[in-house]
């Protein structure tokens, strides 16, 4: 955490910061929170999010409230139960009396909604005219990060900011669930989290191509394949699990029925690789400095690649901008690359080694995986496969 700026007056300020919607958009606030907590250490800061995304800020030191923005169903194309629902929301949030309010979400929803609450100082980017009831505009800059742009807006009230370097934090309770859950896995192999699904059907793959790639991962790589997902991934889950052999499903872990999000997130926190198509858990994966290898279609990846971590978008080779023309033969190469620059395989090999103390701890002895020329005969050739990931370069 970077040391407030004790030259501005330390003037105790109520701050709203609008992020609602999406998971991934929802994480990448961190490094504005950040910035906006040294500005102001004393001030109430509370953050308006939605119901679901929202968990992922709940252990973040730099707000004071989680504000929850209930919004109607299908709210896109109810434009009456919109309007009525902001402007409800918008009177409750008036007897907050918050005095500035940064709107990261850029949205003519927003901007009205920070309009009638009656805050007086409205920051955020101006995108297509919705920022005629801002009272500070941000000018939209293609190609600009995410967090670039949220930072713009400190940086448009005379802000300093930091590198905008990411950070995630686990509570406890989520910590120990997280080792529980992972204890059964093989050690030494490397844990590949995999985000199969977005909820825009646009991003996703196409799923034999996505269990080709975790038969691969699991078979020819040697890896723990782990998907922790909301209750309306189940299905594709089960649809991948199917399409694998039994030997390859005894690697394959699904812990969604078990974990909230902040749980999911403590998962992500242990995990040597993050996959998958563009969504909301590899940004997670990203905060925690997880290496993440996306395939991406339309979305421009300058805009949203994985921030202040290893990481590789995957698009088509063509330049269609189409989930349909990334190859498995692609993300495998991408995902060699990846894994060799990162050093992945070494750091699970040295997980997977232990130390045993024989009387009171005064002989210690490293315990490793025998290589292959070792294994013995017997072994079925899953079980003979060297709990580490290929290193070749892509030709």
């Amino acid at each position: 955490m970077i040391a407030p700026n004790r030259s501005w007056p330390m003037e105790s300020e109520r701050i709203l910061v609008i992020r609602n919607r999406y998971i991934g958009d929802t994480v990448l606030a961190i490094p504005f929170l950040r910035n906006l907590r040294c500005r102001f250490p004393d001030a109430v800061i509370d953050v308006l999010v939605e119901p679901g995304a929202g968990q992922i800020l709940a252990d973040c030191p730099y707000k004071d409230e989680l504000v929850i923005w209930k919004r109607p169903q299908r709210v896109n194309e109810v434009v009456p139960g919109s309007l009525s629902n902001i402007v409800a929301t918008a009177r409750w949030l008036r007897q907050k009396r918050y005095d500035r309010a940064y709107i990261l979400k850029r949205s003519l929803s927003t901007g009205l909604l920070a309009w009638l609450a009656g805050i007086p100082h409205r920051v955020g980017v101006a995108k297509d005219g919705r920022g005629l009831l801002l009272t500070r505009r941000v000018p939209y800059q293609r190609g600009r990060h995410e967090v670039e742009l949220s930072l713009d807006l400190l940086r448009a009230d005379g802000i300093a900011v930091d590198d905008g370097h990411n950070e995630n934090w686990v509570a406890d309770e989520a910590a120990a669930k997280a080792d529980r859950l992972l204890m059964g896995l093989p050690s030494a192999r490397p844990r590949v989290f995999m985000a199969p699904r977005s909820t825009d059907e646009e991003r996703n793959w196409p799923l034999d191509r996505m269990a080709e790639l975790i038969r691969w991962l699991i078979e020819d790589r040697g890896s723990n394949v782990v998907l922790c997902g909301a209750a309306a991934d189940l299905t594709v889950h089960r649809r991948l699990a199917a399409a694998l052999s039994p030997r390859a499903t005894r690697h394959l872990h699904d812990f969604s029925e078990a974990c909230s999000l902040r749980e999911a997130a403590a998962i992500l926190s242990r995990m040597d690789l993050c996959m998958g198509v563009d969504s909301g858990l590899p940004h997670v994966a990203a905060s925690f400095g997880v290496p993440v290898l996306t395939l991406s279609g339309a979305a421009d990846p300058r805009e949203w690649h994985p921030w202040k971590t290893q990481s590789m978008v995957v698009q088509a080779a063509d330049g269609s901008r189409s989930m349909l023309g990334i190859t498995v033969g692609q993300v495998k190469a991408a995902t060699d690359r990846l894994v060799a620059e990162a050093g992945i395989a070494e750091k699970a090999r040295r997980r997977g080694m232990r130390s045993l103390d024989l009387r009171s701890g005064s002989y210690a002895y490293d315990v490793v995986e025998s290589s292959p020329s070792e294994q013995p005969q017997s072994r079925t050739p899953l079980e003979k496969a060297q709990p580490t990931f290929g290193m070749a370069k892509a030709s």
